[in-house]
């Protein structure tokens, strides 16, 4: 039977240098390779023999297979695994930085904090999505930030990986994950809804924000089930500096109904990012639990919830883009405008938890005559914000689903791209020229640029033939 490591033992070319962590499936240490990476390294070697949880081995397993396929900055670089029939580990990168559970002890922190360190950790999970893995115990522990203020997520080993067997969902039978921050659909033996990291995330901003846990921290499968249909205290009523804007995103991310969520992680770090354009409903406004009818309707409805699957989390972050949709509003073509707007309005409705991201770009020049550049600048974010507004109206968007954005540039197509990419832009939509248009060679080389360069779907629109 395998045992655990020393330190100073050489096992398959890798010497143990230091025990860092002892947990409940597994040692972990600090170890050194023949050959350098480039990196530190870190050995997990999973607790067998008697006494130890069989699904110790499954977890390992399971660890083993999502490691190996991920890329990124946003979890460790995978080195090495061990045979399971001599000595199982797993060697990987040594993440440097700091614990989220350093600023959960602190908390609750300030308002801005909790928005920057949200935002990445968001971002991170997002990029795990879009790689096909769940983490499913996205919780502080899991979590590093680096020094430039990037998150890392940590221990995979009850992540699911659409293209690989799911060990620990074949082998239980039971809710797998961390009790305070497990999603309701996880409380139900669903394993493969990327909206179950956006829950734990909400869980751990609630954390962040007030310095409590929304559900506590339940020891049995009744206490875990109180999720499907309470409500948590409204943060406000824990924490008053907390803004209603921050509130309608944590609780959002914590609606028991994932299709009550929002659709992506990207789509938090998007309004985290962008606090003030996070449209505000009655859960940003909310100072207390509902009433006692509206808590009945909830359990009533809890009682027959049956989750949707998923046969990958792409197939769900499908149905929930960030759509980008780049308005002229310097030209001011109706036809244009018009033709921009259908397109726009076909993808909405076949994405129903897509979120519009309505966006203009303006020179940075401040216009001659003007007393200030400040005033100018000022009067033209404006102008076109007003414009970008008026041409989503026809689109009858609530506010939790459409956002408006001037953006300065003097090299447009680099603006916008730049944007793209930072805000993890899914779908952008940019008119073409109409004929007649002034700059008409300028404005194709500025289409032609976004359709090369852009990191998503892009989607010309041109107005019909003889538009005016």
């Amino acid at each position: 039977m395998a045992s655990i490591p020393e330190v100073g033992d050489e096992l398959d070319g890798f010497r143990v240098e230091e025990k860092i962590h002892v947990g409940g499936m597994g040692v972990v240490y600090r170890v050194r390779g023949e050959t350098d990476p480039g990196f530190p390294l870190v050995m997990k070697v999973p607790r067998l023999g008697y006494g130890e949880p069989g699904e110790t081995i499954t977890t390992y397993e399971q660890e083993q297979l999502v490691m190996q396929a991920l890329r990124g900055t946003h979890a460790p670089r995978f080195v090495a695994a061990g045979d399971l029939a001599v000595q199982p580990y797993i060697v990987l990168e040594f993440v440097e930085g700091r614990s989220l559970s350093e600023w959960v002890q602190r908390a609750p922190i300030p308002v801005e904090e909790v928005a920057q360190l949200g935002a990445a950790l968001a971002t991170a999970i997002h990029d795990l999505h879009v790689q096909e893995v769940i983490h499913l115990d996205v919780k502080p522990s899991n979590v590093i930030v680096r020094a430039d203020g990037e998150a890392v997520l940590i221990d995979f080993g009850l992540a699911h990986h659409a293209h690989y067997p799911d060990l620990l969902a074949e082998e239980l039978r039971r809710p797998v994950g961390s009790p305070p921050y497990i999603s309701p659909e996880q409380v139900l033996g669903i394993r493969n809804d990327p909206r179950s990291d956006v829950f734990a995330l909400g869980v751990v901003l609630y954390e962040l924000a007030t310095g409590e846990l929304p559900f506590g921290s339940p020891t049995s499968f009744s206490g875990l089930r109180q999720r499907l249909h309470r409500e948590p205290p409204p943060p406000r009523a824990l924490n008053d500096a907390v803004p209603p804007w921050l509130q309608e995103v944590v609780l959002r991310c914590l609606e028991p109904d994932a299709e009550r969520r929002y659709g992506s992680a990207a789509q938090v770090a998007f309004d985290l990012s962008h606090p003030d354009q996070v449209g505000l409903t009655e859960r940003g406004r909310r100072v207390r639990r509902s009433g006692v009818a509206t808590r009945i309707r909830k359990w009533v409805r809890a009682a027959g919830m049956e989750p949707e699957r998923f046969a990958r989390p792409s197939a769900r972050l499908a149905q929930a883009p960030i759509v980008l949709a780049a308005v002229a509003t310097t030209h001011l073509s109706e036809a244009l405008f018009a033709a921009q707007l259908e397109a726009v309005r076909r993808l909405l409705v076949s994405d129903a938890q897509a979120r519009l991201v309505c966006v203009t770009i303006i020179p940075p020049t401040p216009v001659a005559g003007a007393e200030t550049a400040e005033e100018i600048a000022t009067t033209q974010q404006i102008k076109h914000l007003v414009l970008l507004k008026h041409w989503a109206e026809p689109l009858q968007l609530g506010p939790e689903r459409v956002s408006f954005h001037v953006l300065e540039g003097s090299d447009a197509s680099k603006t916008l791209l730049d944007y793209a990419r930072a805000n993890q832009v899914g779908h952008i939509v940019i008119g073409g020229n109409p004929p007649d248009l002034p700059l008409k060679a300028l404005w194709g080389t500025f289409a032609t640029k976004v359709a090369a360069e852009a990191p998503c779907t892009v989607t010309l629109v041109r107005p019909p033939p003889g538009a005016a």
